[in-house]
C-alpha cells in the first residue's frame, strides 16, 4: 500500500525534504519491534543504464564486463570446483586503500543526466547511493557485529549517501588473516567457474581472478516517498532466463560452507540469508545461486535460492528476520536523513554513525576528510543550472 502523500510527492517536484519527521530527532532508534508494521511501498526497480570497470579499474559506459551464467549440466556428476586453484599466483585483488566513494556512479550520472526518466526535476528529489549502502541499512535492525558510517550531502536538491570506512573496519581490513583473504578469493573463483564471456560459451577457470573488473547496473526505484537512484555490481546475466529484461535476467553468485546439521542451516537462514535477500531484493535480482564448499575448498553442490522465497525459511522462526522490518527501518532512516540534511551545500557533510545496540547518531563536518562529492562533478553539474542562459552570445 502506498503511504499518504506519495501521489502528491510525485506530482510536485520539490527539492527540499518532503517528509519532515513529526519530531526534530537527533538520533534514530534501530530496535526491530519499532519497525514491524506492514511492508512499505517499494517500486519495482527498473534499469536506467549500466557501466563497466576494467582490469585497471578504468570506467567504461558500456556492458563490456558483463558475464554470462553458464552452470555445469544438471544431469552430469555434481560440480568439482577447486576454489583454491590459482591462489595466490593468479590473483589480482583490487587496491582497497583507494577510496572511490560514489565516483563511478557520479560519472554515469553526469553522462546521462539529460536522459533521466521522470522529468528534469526528478533528480532534485532523489537519493543517490550504492546498493551496498542500502543493503547495510536494510540489515541494521538485526546486525550484531559491524557498525557503519554514512556521509550525506545535499547538492542541487539531491541527497547523496556515501559510506565511510569505520576505524574498526579499517583495522580489521589491515589485519585481515590469511584464511579470510583466501576465502574472499574463493568467492570470486566460484564466479569464474560459473560464468562465460559470451552467451552459450563455457567458463574458463584457467585465467587470473582480477577483482578490479566489475559490471554495474544503475537502477531507479522508490521506497515509500523516497525516489532512489542507485547502482550495484552484478555477477552475471542468464541467457536462458524466462525474461531477458534486466534486472530480471541477473543472477547473484555466492559460496557458503557445506552444512551438516539442522542447527547449521538454521544459523545460515537467520544470518547469511538475510544479507543475501537484502542485497538481491533491492535491485530486483530474482535468484541467488550458491555453491557449497567442503573443508578442502571444493564446491560439491549447488543450490538456487529465489529471492522472493528466502523469507519462507525464517517465517516461523521467532529469532528470524522480517523483510518489513528491514524496509521500514530503511525508509525511516531515509526520512531521518532527508529532514536532517537541509542545507544545500556539496562541501557540507552530515555523518550518520551506528554501532550495534545503539541508535543512529549524527555529526556535522565541512570539507576534508568527509566531503565526498568531487570537484569535477560539482562544477559540471553547476554548469547546466537552468539559470545559466543557454542561448549563444552574438560573438559565438
Amino acid at each position: 500500500m502506498e503511504p499518504r502523500g506519495t501521489k502528491r510527492a510525485e506530482k510536485t517536484e520539490v527539492a527540499e525534504p518532503r517528509n519532515k519527521l513529526p519530531y526534530s530527532a537527533s538520533s534514530l532508534p534501530t530496535e526491530p519491534a519499532l519497525y514491524s508494521g506492514p511492508f512499505p511501498f517499494y517500486r519495482r526497480p527498473s534499469e536506467l543504464g549500466r557501466f563497466s570497470l576494467d582490469a585497471q579499474r578504468q570506467y567504461h559506459g558500456d556492458a563490456r564486463a558483463l558475464r554470462y551464467y553458464s552452470p555445469p549440466p544438471t544431469n552430469g556428476p555434481g560440480p568439482e570446483f577447486d576454489l583454491r586453484d590459482g591462489y595466490p599466483d593468479r590473483y589480482q585483488p583490487r587496491d582497497e586503500e583507494v577510496r572511490e566513494g560514489l565516483d563511478h556512479l557520479l560519472r554515469w550520472l553526469l553522462e546521462h543526466r539529460g536522459q533521466l526518466e521522470g522529468g528534469p526535476g526528478w533528480l532534485a528529489g532523489a537519493i543517490v547511493t550504492w546498493r551496498g549502502h542500502l543493503t547495510k541499512l536494510l540489515t541494521t535492525p538485526y546486525e550484531r557485529q559491524e557498525g557503519w558510517q554514512l556521509a550525506a550531502s545535499r547538492f542541487q536538491g539531491t541527497l547523496y549517501l556515501s559510506e565511510v570506512e569505520t576505524p574498526a573496519a579499517r583495522a580489521q581490513r589491515l589485519a585481515r588473516p590469511p584464511l579470510l583473504r583466501e576465502l574472499m578469493y574463493m568467492g570470486y573463483k566460484f564466479e569464474q567457474y560459473m560464468c562465460a564471456d559470451k552467451p552459450g560459451g563455457s567458463p574458463d577457470p584457467s585465467g587470473e581472478v582480477n577483482t578490479n573488473i566489475a559490471f554495474c547496473s544503475v537502477l531507479r526505484s522508490r521506497l515509500g516517498n523516497h525516489p532512489l537512484l542507485f547502482s550495484g555490481e552484478v555477477d552475471c546475466t542468464d541467457p536462458q532466463a524466462p525474461s531477458t529484461q534486466p534486472p530480471t535476467c541477473y543472477v547473484e553468485l555466492k559460496t557458503s560452507k557445506e552444512m551438516y546439521s539442522p542447527g547449521q542451516w538454521r544459523s545460515f537462514y537467520r544470518h547469511k540469508l538475510l544479507k543475501w535477500w537484502a542485497q538481491s531484493f533491492l535491485p530486483g535480482v530474482p535468484k541467488v545461486v550458491a555453491g557449497f564448499r567442503n573443508p578442502e575448498g571444493f564446491v560439491c553442490s549447488l543450490k538456487t535460492f529465489p529471492t522472493m522465497e528466502m523469507f519462507e525459511h525464517v517465517r516461523n522462526d521467532r529469532d528470524g528476520w522480517n523483510p518489513s522490518v528491514c524496509m521500514n527501518f530503511c525508509s525511516a532512516f531515509l526520512s531521518f536523513a532527508q529532514s536532517t540534511v537541509v542545507q544545500d551545500d556539496s562541501r557540507l557533510v552530515h555523518l550518520f554513525s551506528w554501532e550495534p545496540g545503539g541508535p543512529v547518531t549524527v555529526s556535522v563536518h565541512r570539507d576534508a576528510p568527509y566531503a565526498f562529492l568531487p570537484m569535477w562533478y560539482v562544477e559540471a553539474m553547476t554548469q547546466d543550472l537552468p539559470s545559466v542562459p543557454k542561448t549563444p552570445s552574438p560573438t559565438e
